[in-house]
């Protein structure tokens, strides 16, 4: 059972109760990621004295260990560069059916409407995105490339609903490219003149009688270090990942992913403390699931069938799609069913655990209904032959019959690699004001990336973390100075 004290809100600290404050600046922004860098800048240009409280050791965060993707469009200065056409309608359609059921459409509609201007000042601010299309879909380039395919935009059901737009935008450095996301963000908080306070625990906000926050408690050095904010406090603090105790009370399904994506700092400790101020919170069951398949997108060839031995996604659909619902809707349990003509080692390595000389042999050595499995092969072989898959609707260049020997990829997740991360948490508004339940703004108080619930809800893209965090940092941390 989860620890109630692992889980309930952090009770603020009476700003009567404050004797003396160690520190003073307009805008104090807890959490130096991708969404809190681009909070202080905003702030900083806009006039505000900034101070940036850091739980490591430097800036970074669990951005700066990510792909360094960033889901922007619109028609950016990258995208009309590699001969990308898009609209920021077709952007916005096409977030409101992948990033949902539940997307903020709202924040969503925002930031598709500004997302060039937003692509125009990463770059203003150091981030280079090579003017090249990288041609493998659902991951960050292998290269520098500064574009691809990183949410199934070109696969069923999508390319049929909205026009197909590259919008994955890879900041300039080979492979993941997070570090050099963050190395270019650092440089811009230090330009624009936030001061940053690194090995810093923020512990509690400081409330003052009304209710509003005017600083946050915190522990450096061992100490306690009482930090005013006159302007505003910016939680920046990330998600929830590495609280056994949140996970377990609203993802469950997470502690059985073997690859969490993030800190130690991700422990909810800054959901924790907007909810002691009253802050409401959404989609704290929702989770990002990847199962990495692709490269090669070829390997999606062969066909993913669950326990039932039945199909229930088309294998060239988005990784993240993939996992999520191999693991919410199906137990984590699935196989994918190739031959040797089909069966390559994707990025991962992944190799064929079982081979039989038939289906009904395959389907008794890995534990599924025999009929069943020879069923939906033979089906999709007659698909396969016929050029058109009815079931599942995978890209018609993909559909080719599987022969014998034939063999079985091991993809349950108490098997393989499994990527998650939480997609929940304080309920914001555009400006990354926090809300009480009944949608009144926390005063003083704004949140911004992971530890906000942002405009994905119970679907994902890569790149839309840093996308939405850097955006909406941007616009909290002006909102603080307003």
């Amino acid at each position: 059972m989860p620890d109630p004290a692992d889980l309930e809100p952090l009770a603020p600290v009476a700003a009567a109760d404050v004797a003396e404050w160690d520190a003073t600046a307009d805008v104090v922004v807890v959490g130096g990621g991708c969404a809190g860098a681009c909070a202080a800048i905003e702030a900083a240009e806009a006039g505000a004295s900034v101070l940036v409280l850091e739980r490591a050791m430097q800036l970074g965060g669990t951005s700066a260990m990510s792909s360094g993707l960033l889901y922007l469009g619109g028609g950016t200065a990258t995208q009309k560069a590699c001969g990308v056409v898009d609209t920021a309608d077709a952007m916005y359609d096409f977030l409101l059916l992948a990033c949902g059921p539940g997307v903020d459409s709202a924040k969503a509609r925002l930031y598709c409407d500004e997302s060039v201007d937003h692509h125009d000042w990463l770059v203003d601010h150091g981030v280079e995105f090579k003017p090249e299309l990288f041609p493998e879909p659902d991951i960050q380039p292998a290269t520098d490339a500064g574009l691809g395919f990183t949410g199934g935009e070109d696969t069923w059901p999508f390319a049929h609903l909205t026009p197909p737009a590259p919008r994955g935008h890879h900041a300039r450095f080979p492979n993941e490219s997070g570090g050099y996301l963050m190395e270019r963000l650092r440089a811009a908080v230090t330009a624009a003149g936030a001061e940053v306070v690194c090995e810093v625990r923020v512990e509690r906000l400081v409330v003052d009688g009304s209710g509003a926050v005017v600083g946050v408690e915190a522990t450096r050095d061992g100490a306690p270090w009482l930090v005013r904010a006159t302007g505003g406090v910016v939680l920046t603090a990330g998600g929830f990942l590495f609280n056994p105790d949140m996970v377990e009370a609203f993802v469950p399904l997470a502690a059985r992913c073997n690859y969490p994506l993030g800190t130690d700092a991700d422990d909810g400790r800054g959901i924790r403390m907007a909810q002691g101020t009253g802050a409401a919170v959404a989609n704290m069951d929702a989770l990002e699931c990847h199962l990495p398949l692709h490269p090669p997108r070829r390997l999606s060839r062969g066909i993913i069938v669950n326990g039932a031995g039945r199909r229930f996604v088309n294998e060239d659909a988005y990784n993240g799609r993939i996992g999520q619902r191999s693991l919410l809707e199906h137990d984590g349990v699935a196989f994918m069913i190739v031959d040797d003509e089909i069966y390559e080692p994707n990025w991962l390595g992944l190799r064929i655990e079982w081979v039989a000389e038939s289906a009904e042999e395959l389907a008794a050595e890995i534990g599924v209904p025999p009929v069943e499995l020879a069923a939906t092969v033979a089906r999709y072989n007659a698909d396969a032959a016929n050029g058109l898959d009815t079931e599942h609707h995978k890209r018609a260049e993909l559909l080719q019959p599987i022969g014998t020997p034939i063999g079985a990829i091991d993809l349950r997740v108490s098997s393989t690699f499994y990527a998650t991360f939480t997609l929940g948490g304080v309920c914001t508004d555009v400006d990354g004001r926090v809300l009480t339940a009944d949608g009144t703004p926390v005063r003083g108080l704004y949140a911004a990336g992971r530890t906000a619930a942002g405009i994905p809800a119970h679907g994902y893209v890569s790149g839309i973390s840093l996308g939405d965090g850097s955006y909406f940092g941007r616009r909290a941390g002006r909102a603080c100075c307003s």
